[in-house]
């Protein structure tokens, strides 16, 4: 049906020439555009609505017991990937997990999955490379961020947080603070889709931007051109993948219909995930914010795991895809 309507638009209403690189690329922008706002308007919002049931108080309390066995580092995970957040906007949680005792490797965890797996990001992979391929990186990066985590604790590198985060807070910010965090104004639906829009708003300016882009790689670069730089058979173009993305910085959502593009243009699907993961979990404003709370080994050690977790997986969806 939306397949139909954007050939419709295209064709008939825009009058653009059959098969052409400008209407294959306004084709793919307007079904592309009106599929994806959709599913985020209506994940958003069932997100809300999970996350309205778990105060994130709760969670930090839950997370800080001690007779979790390991499986701390798993909920931290999970946690991380219903949160909305984008790596820069999760690092406020970070400093709240850190200042209510939780231990350093599973705060980390939770800093690592967050950026990568979002519900968004899932929905968006499960409409363009189906459940196979969303599941195995959803295992992905729930991996990553258990292991990062787990592997950053056995370093031992509580003393390389700021000690302003460290030192006791005084009984009334304390308690301002957990007031703030369970505070819940009458409505609950209506804070459910306020906060939804909210984030649809946020996000839709750069999916637009991402989808725009997928939108003039699919209509005018040739099938095949970006595989005679980047092919599966040359190891280092996973690493390379990674290193490019560094210094560009975007949502997950925005990202993805650029990667659905580049795999259709011949990029294995591993080196475009690799990229796409290093965009949002490796980021020069993540730096500069992690710095004014970590101390340079731990800043270093944190993104050294990370790009080695994200390289593996980039070299592990080649293998199998």
């Amino acid at each position: 049906m939306i397949t139909h309507f954007a050939d419709w638009l295209t064709y008939s209403i825009l009058k653009l020439e059959e098969n052409s690189h400008l209407a294959e690329s306004v084709s793919f922008f307007v079904n592309d555009t009106i599929k994806i706002v959709l599913l985020l308007i209506l994940v958003t919002h069932f997100m809300g609505w999970l996350r309205y049931h778990l105060p994130t108080s709760k969670i930090r309390n839950f997370l800080a017991e001690k007779k979790l066995f390991g499986l701390e580092y798993f909920f931290a995970t999970i946690f991380g990937a219903v949160t909305p957040f984008c790596s820069c906007s999760s690092i406020p949680l970070f400093v709240g997990f850190i200042r209510a005792g939780i231990p350093l490797g599973v705060t980390l965890s939770f800093l690592i999955t967050s950026p990568l797996i979002n519900e968004v990001a899932l929905v968006l992979f499960w409409t363009l490379f189906g459940w196979e391929v969303t599941l195995l990186y959803l295992v992905s990066g729930l991996s990553i961020g258990m292991a990062g985590g787990w592997i950053l604790q056995k370093m031992n590198l509580e003393d390389q947080v700021e000690e302003f985060l460290t030192k006791p807070q005084c009984s009334c910010s304390k308690k301002k603070e957990e007031a703030a965090l369970e505070k819940k104004e009458p409505g609950m639906w209506h804070n459910i889709s306020r906060e939804a829009f909210s984030i649809t708003r946020k996000i839709l300016p750069y999916l637009l931007i991402g989808i725009g882009i997928g939108a003039i790689i699919h209509g005018f670069v040739p099938e095949g051109y970006f595989e005679q730089f980047l092919t599966q058979n040359v190891w280092w173009t996973v690493p390379l993948a990674v290193l490019l993305a560094v210094p560009l910085y975007a949502n997950a959502s925005a990202v993805i219909p650029i990667i659905d593009s580049l795999v259709l243009k011949g990029v294995p699907l591993g080196t475009a995930l690799a990229f796409m993961m290093a965009v949002v979990g490796l980021s020069f404003p993540e730096a500069l914010i992690l710095k004014r709370v970590m101390k340079m080994k731990l800043l270093l050690s944190f993104f050294g795991v990370v790009t080695l977790g994200i390289i593996v997986l980039g070299f592990l969806f080649n293998v199998l895809f």
